[in-house]
């Protein structure tokens, strides 16, 4: 009997038969490698180094039964029958392992993907930003407001705890505060969050992407399939522009955010207010005060 096509898997169903690779055992790889073990899939871990704490993220993985192989030269070539690759953010597409699995047409999934595919029902919606600079600082504050509002928020993704970590925990949590890499980003497809913001768009990565428009276009992939709230920064005209391209979920608003006197649909400042011209319902001819610029404690107030 062939085994399953992982496109068509989630969480609760039986991965046994499907042939997952995972590239990389960093802290995103090793989380990847867990939930896929978790599932039933039948599991091979590539990665060139050889230090202490791979070796011990080895045994642990050999002992659930993993394939793990470890040492230069274990990422250069894809094993037979590979019906998934989960490739560390660090991998471009033209690195050997990758570029083979997308010639064989074999899917190519981020950590952060497999996270969403992974979801259980009713799990939680993910809030997620990118950008070239600001978002770590930004993810820490949106997980603070959340956990300030009583949710169970975690910050989660590129900031350092691997999202398939957060979304297989027993536990569950309300929402996620997500922070994603344009290298995450490339390959993912499917992840279809709450609300997305790109913080702001310059050249970065070039190499990885093989130029600024391949960069941008990743960036922009975090608007795709959005739920609600596609946030941009209306002083980077380019975020705005990769909110008009996406292909967001009927109903998602465009909401933009500015240090200055903000439009209809933004969320801005008037004197040492910060004023909301998004989500109150007289936006079309008043602002509602949302705090004061004194109210902001530390470097975001200053």
């Amino acid at each position: 009997m062939s085994a399953p096509d992982p496109g068509t898997l989630g969480r609760l169903d039986s991965w046994e038969g499907v042939h997952a690779v995972v590239a990389g055992l960093g802290a995103s790889g090793y989380a990847a490698a867990d939930a896929l073990m978790q599932v039933g899939a039948r599991l091979t871990i590539l990665d060139d180094g050889e230090g202490d704490r791979l070796r011990e993220r080895a045994e642990i993985l050999e002992v659930l039964g993993a394939d793990v192989r470890l040492g230069a030269g274990a990422t250069a070539a894809l094993p037979d029958e590979t019906a998934v690759l989960v490739p560390f953010p660090g991998l471009p597409p033209t690195t050997p392992i990758v570029a083979e699995a997308l010639a064989r047409d074999v899917p190519v999934w981020s950590e952060p993907e497999l996270a969403w595919r992974l979801r259980a029902p009713g799990a939680a919606p993910w809030i997620a930003v990118t950008g070239t600079n600001g978002k770590t600082t930004t993810v820490e504050m949106l997980a603070s407001i959340l956990r300030a509002a009583g949710l169970r928020a975690p910050a989660v993704g590129n900031i350092g705890v691997p999202v398939t970590e957060a979304v297989m925990d027993p536990t569950g949590y309300d929402v996620l505060a997500v922070e994603l890499s344009s290298f995450q980003l490339h390959f993912a497809d499917r992840i279809a969050c709450e609300a997305s913001a790109v913080l702001n768009v310059a050249a970065d990565h070039l190499d990885w992407h093989g130029g600024a428009a391949g960069y941008t276009a990743d960036k922009g992939r975090i608007y795709e399939h959005v739920e609600r709230a596609c946030v941009y920064n209306v002083a980077d005209p380019e975020t705005e522009r990769l909110v008009q391209d996406a292909d967001v979920a009927e109903g998602a608003r465009a909401i933009g955010f500015t240090l200055g006197v903000p439009s209809i649909g933004m969320v801005g400042v008037v004197d040492d207010v910060l004023a909301d011209r998004a989500f109150v319902p007289e936006r079309a001819t008043s602002a509602a005060e949302l705090a004061t610029l004194g109210d902001l404690a530390g470097p975001a107030g200053e």
